[in-house]
């Protein structure tokens, strides 16, 4: 029997990092397996634009797939918030790692002492950096006098843009400053109730072939019981709004003696409207669970924004 196994992951600091805990933790648990990383360049990789014109999520995740699919790669691993809700057939989620922290951060330029408690205590007309849609709707949604600019770039560039003085503050995800070692970055985390994270974020997916029993039993053993829970429901709530949908999406759930609590929200691109709903149920129902909060928020004003999207 061949025990060897070869992971594929982006060749980003954070990617080849989270692939790294993955190879870890399968020879930890099986000291016979041999395990290796190889680099796959994604689109996302390579384009400078933003995600939503050069393709949204599948942006980092298609060649890992076809890799996959090739059989040149037996296991991806993927920041489960770029990963589709529609996975392609003969690949499944054969596991989801538990849950680093899934809130967003705030970050400061390197020095800056100031004491922030919300967003709303940063200076008026403040220059904030982010990429990502999500965030900029609801930065807006709290603060329309804020300065919101485009952001690229791996966490160390964004970084050294902030301290180089091109912004006054970054929105950056909990989870990779945590697992590159900078927490000490996060001057706020943001609560779910002021930015609700992405679907999945802070999950690791780790996407394998259906027909491939040797690496599924393997990696089924790394699956965390409540994340894989929560992000069933966060998305089939992404799921139920339609995969071309362009308007920002969150979602996050948190599942507590027995029950999953599930936020969602659709927002307006310059957070001039969000709809936002909550909603509790079993944890036997989260696909079903994030399903219904979807229908939700579409028949409570969520249809008229899609319908008014561009």
């Amino acid at each position: 029997m061949n025990n060897s196994l070869v992971i594929g992951s982006r060749g980003s600091k954070l990617a080849l990092t989270q692939a790294g805990i993955v190879k870890a933790q399968l020879e930890l648990l099986d000291p016979s397996i041999t395990v290796r990383i190889e680099i796959v360049k994604t689109s996302g990789d390579v384009k400078s634009e933003p995600l939503s014109v050069i393709g949204g999520k599948g942006v980092f995740t298609k060649e890992l797939e076809e890799a996959l699919l090739a059989g040149h790669i037996d296991l991806a691993v993927h920041s489960l918030k770029d990963l589709p809700t529609i996975v392609p057939e003969g690949l499944t989620i054969a596991a989801i790692s538990k849950r680093e922290d899934p809130r967003d951060a705030l970050v400061l330029r390197s020095g800056n002492t100031t004491k922030i408690a919300s967003l709303r205590d940063l200076p008026r007309g403040a220059s904030v950096g982010t990429s990502s849609p999500r965030r900029l709707a609801q930065l807006k949604y709290l603060r329309r006098d804020l300065d919101i600019k485009d952001l690229r770039g791996n966490i160390d560039t964004r970084l050294r843009k902030l301290d180089e003085g091109q912004y006054d503050a970054l929105v950056l995800a909990c989870a990779g400053l945590r697992r590159l070692g900078v927490d000490n970055r996060i001057n706020l985390a943001l609560p779910p109730a002021e930015m609700l994270p992405a679907v999945g974020q802070g999950a690791l997916g780790l996407e394998t072939r259906v027909d491939d029993e040797q690496t599924n039993k393997a990696v089924a053993k790394l699956n965390h019981k409540f994340t894989q829970i929560a992000c069933t429901a966060e998305r089939a709530f992404l799921r139920s709004l339609g995969g071309g949908c362009q308007l920002p999406i969150a979602a996050y759930a948190i599942v507590r003696e027995k029950k999953i609590r599930l936020d969602g929200l659709i927002a307006e691109p310059q957070g001039l409207r969000i709809v936002k709903d909550r909603i509790v149920s079993g944890l036997q129902e989260a696909e079903q669970l994030g399903a219904a909060l979807g229908e939700r928020l579409l028949e409570n004003g969520g249809n008229e924004l899609l319908a008014s999207a561009p």
